[in-house]
């Protein structure tokens, strides 16, 4: 392990190790030792399982990683056992490599772990309040776009357009009355994701229209299979992963669809998924929020909710997938993997 890891490792912020095939550490980073409140000597040498607080479990990651290959084996919210007594969570990555096994782990917050799969209770209570303020303004705007339809029943794009507010009105409504019932929401149903990004180019060409004209791309793959889903959520999430894009100076959004397979998705192995990416040219996520843009509250924008990207990747969890993004001054990446089962 002598080359492992390389010397950049040692200053990263991320905690890693590194071990042989068998599980016995060889060494750590200085971000690993503090994380587990222990020097990175003492560390070295022990067995993965003493650290396990629910051995077996590291040993079964350990077994589950290729021969060969650099894919690595994930594991979600693993608790473990410090030498010093104290527990910590983390998910955990393992990736082989020729002279063992690198460990990564990103600390799950004791205190703030909860924030990424659900709302505090005050926000969700605040959330409430809103959507009561909202529903009588939307009535209206829906009121509003029903007398459209009426006087311009032979304008065939005014038509598409008062389709798209009605549709938009009805799915607020929707997403009101799932605020102040979360337990409610449709239920899943067989669809075709590109329905759902149509919907959304619909919406981002009137808001590119009245914001100053970005171009909407599409690469979609005609052969995907159809994806049991509920509708309005696909689309509330892409629509804001759009919108973020449009709000980010972006003057091309590509919306590409394909399909991937022998895919993992937290710890379960799906044989076909798939991807929907949303690509802009925009500004981009700054280095200071990159590791905390998924957190609720957080916005690289002064007029900004920090709700947009929360909502999208509860969305994909709810669809059993995942979000992901990559993004640098000029080009942004985010990416939705929805398992077909």
């Amino acid at each position: 392990m002598s080359r492992l890891p390389p010397f950049a490792i040692e200053h990263l912020a991320t905690p890693v190790a590194w071990s042989d095939t068998q599980g016995v550490l060889q060494g750590c980073n200085a971000a690993f030792a503090r994380w587990l409140d222990a020097g990175a000597r003492r560390l070295a040498g022990m067995h993965l399982a003493h650290l396990d607080a629910e051995a077996p479990r590291l040993a079964e990651l350990l077994a589950r990683l290729p021969s060969a290959g650099d894919e690595p084996v994930a594991a979600r919210r693993v608790r473990l056992q410090a030498p010093s007594g104290i527990e910590r969570r983390a998910d955990l990555w393992l990736t082989r490599q020729p002279s063992g096994v690198l460990i990564e782990a990103r600390p799950l917050d004791e205190q703030h772990g909860d924030s990424l799969t659900r709302l505090p209770d005050a926000l969700h209570a605040a959330l409430q309040g809103l959507a009561h303020e909202v529903r009588n303004p939307l009535a209206g705007l829906r009121g509003a776009a029903q007398l459209l339809a009426r006087r311009n029943r032979d304008d065939a794009d005014a038509q598409r357009y008062v389709e798209v507010m009605l549709h938009e009105c009805d799915r607020l409504g929707a997403l009101v009355d799932r605020l102040l019932n979360p337990a409610s929401g449709q239920a899943m149903v067989p669809i075709n994701v590109h329905q759902v990004l149509e919907r959304v180019r619909l919406l981002a060409e009137a808001a590119a229209q009245h914001e100053g004209g970005a171009r909407l791309l599409r690469d979609y793959d005609p052969s995907l299979p159809e994806l049991v889903a509920d509708a309005d959520r696909l689309t509330q999430a892409v629509w804001n992963l759009v919108r973020n894009a449009l709000e980010a100076g972006a003057r091309q959004v590509r919306l590409r669809t394909r399909a991937e397979r022998n895919v993992l998705i937290g710890e379960r192995a799906h044989r076909l998924a798939l991807r929907v990416e949303v690509e802009d040219d925009g500004c981009g996520v700054s280095d200071d929020l990159a590791e905390r843009i998924f957190l609720p509250l957080v916005s690289g924008r002064a007029d900004g909710t920090g709700l947009g990207l929360t909502l999208v990747q509860q969305v994909a969890r709810e669809h059993g997938g995942q979000l992901s993004c990559r993004s640098r001054p000029g080009h942004t990446l985010f990416t939705l993997l929805l398992p077909v089962d």
